[in-house]
């Protein structure tokens, strides 16, 4: 038998355990039990794994994509019913695939969002300080980038993106238009 680095039998045995704290707690009016240290650990061994596959593996920001997907476990670990299923490693590996999903996709947001401030720069937002010799002052590194395109391509793919989706729209309004609202 291969050597899993999460043993799905005693990771659902877990779950029940704390399932039944929960119940017991919300009975006695208590507050929420803290999740188990095992139930912690089988939850960061699946998102550091996960890390590691090759579409997640060479993101700089894959420290926030595992802490995006344990807090969505974390979150959503009531809503795994054991009488429902008994694969919650499957359970919380997707729940955190899709949070990486989620952190690369705002990632890429925020990396548009940069390229268009660095590429609409004007030079002279850069006040000249006391301390210049010679009065004239220029951010060669916005220069660079401004002068080599380095987010071009990223600002080109949103600006089809949008356009595309925009026709896609137009198109069903077309669409829409044309019957009237009437479909046979």
């Amino acid at each position: 038998m291969a050597n899993h680095y999460v043993n799905n039998a005693d990771f659902l045995q877990a779950l029940k355990d704390y399932r039944a704290k929960v119940q017991e707690a919300e009975e006695s009016g208590d507050s929420k039990p803290q999740v188990s240290n095992y139930i912690g650990e089988c939850i960061l061994k699946i998102a550091n794994h996960l890390s590691y596959k090759p579409n997640f593996i060479n993101y700089t920001y894959r420290d926030e994509m595992i802490a995006d997907g344990i807090e969505n476990c974390l979150m959503y670990i009531d809503n795994f019913d054991p009488n429902k299923s008994s694969n919650p490693f499957a359970y919380f590996t997707q729940i955190i695939y899709y949070a990486f999903i989620r952190r690369i996709q705002k990632e890429k947001k925020q990396t548009l969002i940069k390229g268009k401030i660095v590429m609409e720069m004007p030079y002279e937002a850069f006040e000249v300080q006391d301390h210049d010799e010679d009065g004239s002052y220029a951010s060669s590194y916005v220069e660079f980038m401004q002068n080599h395109g380095i987010f071009d391509d990223i600002i080109e793919k949103e600006d089809k993106r949008k356009a595309k989706k925009k026709a896609k729209q137009a198109t069903l309004d077309d669409i829409l238009e044309s019957d009237n609202g009437v479909y046979e």
